[in-house]
């Protein structure tokens, strides 16, 4: 532990980058303060620098036991059979008898810094998106808002938008033209500047002892003289080499475990993601209690995280995992370009290989050929080629055969265009397994955090059908020939509510009074009730209005509902259609006749 520290400080120090890791450091213990996880992108989590100063909770070191009480640590683990420390058997510390954390996912430094540890670091992280302008402003606050700006975006004319403008102008000035010569004026006017943006996470730093105008002019997005936003007038790209950016990304994973714990006051932090019953969900359906008949799926993994996909649940039927070093190398394998499809797919299933000996991750390569004794240099080299997509060089070549490197291994090497880095798979499956943990062991609150969070096409004209229409509905959207992205993501939450209703959990009406603006509540009988804006046309603005009025009292009428609220007369036929205003007059007058009665 003490090398590896030493080793990586060596190169942080010595080439400035200290400052980075500590200004990480503090945004993530602000976010964690505050009660919201902080997820890691990227190779940061190939640091343990970054993972002892709180940046990233993925540990690079071997697999090892560690105690949390008396710190008494255990290296001598059969590494062979438990690659990673969270597959390891539990143990107890034999010093003071507590529990011991199983840890380590084995990741070398170099990924993140390369080998002479010189590369600029870049350390991005997954803030939860609710939280995300919190973390921007804080940013400001910590390093003086004259030091900080967000990073610009151009916005250029598309080839389309080219060629109308290049049409329209011919045709008003009545000019003739061929294609050829609407082609070569498109080409001209193809990429000229058109508007300019903000980057959704970019946050450039100067240094105090430099001012902003000595490498950039800095202006409103798009002109907006209004926004109190001020941006980079060049974008990043031109920066690169001369700033820093600081990548404060927003994610969902982070705001559903946040609701979760709300919910079930169960930290996500102290679960146990790779327990037996967790675990079976990306091998079967059986913890969930249906068959694959019932879901359309052999897989529990709907809803999860990393696994949820048609094309992930395709590697699981496929790989069957039973460990969690299995699915951090499924996740670099449907993260890589040319890794699964044509690559490893093959080499699985006609077993010349096994999940484990494929090539999944760019670190992958590195260990793999360090363990068949390739020279340290030249196996970090082969690596950063094959991971960018240049493939092997003939001495690359050489020097993996002098090694008796299998055959089937450099030509996985040769297709590979993209890869993924390991530790960044890491941390996705880490926060996809603990929403899995939650979706097996509280199923109704899992359902509700699930829709809440990423169901933003929650219809519940469709969804709050019986199961044979639900059934229907999906059929409906899989025969759609050119699938929009609206029709896909209804599919997906389809999917889960027809998981969800044959696991045995309902859904309540939608209750004028009752039901939250935007959120899916838990209530009595364990039922999930859905919010005002799951109706068809009924937006999250007009539920926050009508929740706000409803606190004035009860609606006397319609008529009082339309006014008090703000609202439309399309929102009270859509009330109206879904019976959540039965009984309720149109009006607030009152007949001579009603008076009498």
């Amino acid at each position: 532990v003490e090398k590896r520290l030493n080793k990586e400080l060596g190169s942080i120090t010595k080439y400035g980058f200290a400052v980075l890791f500590y200004i990480a450091h503090k945004l993530v213990q602000k976010s964690l303060s505050d009660d919201y996880l902080v997820g890691s992108r990227g190779s940061v989590g190939s640091s343990f620098v970054a993972t002892v100063t709180g940046i990233t909770e993925v540990n690079p070191l071997p697999a090892h036991y560690v105690c949390p009480q008396c710190r008494h640590s255990d290296w001598d683990v059969d590494t062979d059979a438990y690659p990673i420390g969270p597959d390891l058997p539990d143990a107890q510390c034999p010093v003071c008898g507590t529990a011991y954390i199983k840890d380590g996912f084995d990741i070398p430094f170099e990924v993140f810094l390369g080998f002479e540890g010189d590369k600029v670091p870049d350390i991005d992280l997954n803030f939860s998106g609710e939280y995300q302008p919190t973390m921007h402003r804080y940013t400001e606050e910590l390093l003086g808002k004259e030091n900080v700006f967000r990073a610009g975006t151009i916005g250029t004319v598309a080839d389309r938008t080219a060629y109308g403008y290049v049409v329209h102008y011919l045709q008003d000035k009545g000019i003739p033209y061929t294609r050829a010569e609407v082609d070569r004026l498109v080409a001209g006017c193809a990429g000229v500047k058109r508007t300019t943006g903000q980057h959704p996470a970019g946050m450039i730093v100067v240094p105090k002892e430099y001012d902003i105008y000595d490498f950039t002019p800095i202006q409103h997005p798009a002109d907006d003289k209004d926004s109190n936003i001020v941006t980079t007038h060049f974008d990043f790209n031109s920066l690169h080499d001369r700033l820093v950016k600081l990548d404060i990304l927003g994610h969902d994973d982070p705001t559903m475990l946040r609701m979760l714990k709300d919910l079930t006051g169960i930290d996500p932090r102290t679960l146990n993601i790779t327990d037996p019953d967790t675990m079976a969900l990306f091998s079967s359906t059986d913890t969930l209690g249906v068959t694959p008949e019932q879901i359309g799926s052999k897989m529990g993994t709907f809803g999860v995280p990393e696994f949820g996909t048609k094309f992930v649940r395709g590697m699981l039927e496929d790989t069957l995992p039973t460990t969690m070093s299995e699915l951090v190398r499924i996740s670099g394998l449907s993260h890589g370009t040319d890794v699964w499809l044509g690559n490893a797919q093959d080499i699985i299933r006609s077993g010349t290989a096994t999940l484990r000996e494929a090539v999944c991750t760019r670190d992958d390569i590195m260990n793999a050929l360090l363990r068949y004794g390739v020279e340290a240099k030249m196996a970090f080299n082969t690596m950063e080629s094959v991971r960018k997509g240049k493939g092997l060089t003939p001495a690359m070549e050489e020097a993996m055969r002098e090694k008796n490197v299998p055959e089937w291994f450099i030509d996985s090497c040769k297709k590979i265009k993209y890869m993924f880095p390991k530790a960044h798979a890491v941390a996705y499956v880490t926060m996809g397994l603990r929403v899995a943990w939650y979706k097996v062991h509280r199923p109704h609150e899992y359902y509700a955090a699930y829709y809440t969070v990423r169901a933003d096409d929650f219809d519940a004209g469709l969804m709050l059908g019986d199961v044979d229409e639900l059934r229907r509905n999906i059929a409906e959207l899989e025969k759609l020939d050119d699938q929009k992205q609206k029709d896909k993501n209804k599919l997906t939450i389809l999917e889960i509510v027809l998981e969800m209703r044959c696991r045995g959990i309902q859904f309540s009406g939608i209750d004028l009074y009752q039901s939250s603006a935007t959120r899916f509540d838990v209530i009595e009988g364990g039922r999930v009730r859905p919010p005002l804006n799951a109706l068809p046309g009924l937006g999250n603005t007009a539920a926050q209005k009508i929740v706000d009025a409803r606190a004035d009292g009860t609606f006397r009428s319609e008529e009082d509902l339309k006014k008090r609220a703000g609202v439309s007369s399309a929102v009270i036929d859509v009330l109206r259609q879904f019976r959540c205003i039965d009984g309720m007059g149109k009006t607030d007058q009152v007949s001579l006749f009603d008076m009498l009665l």
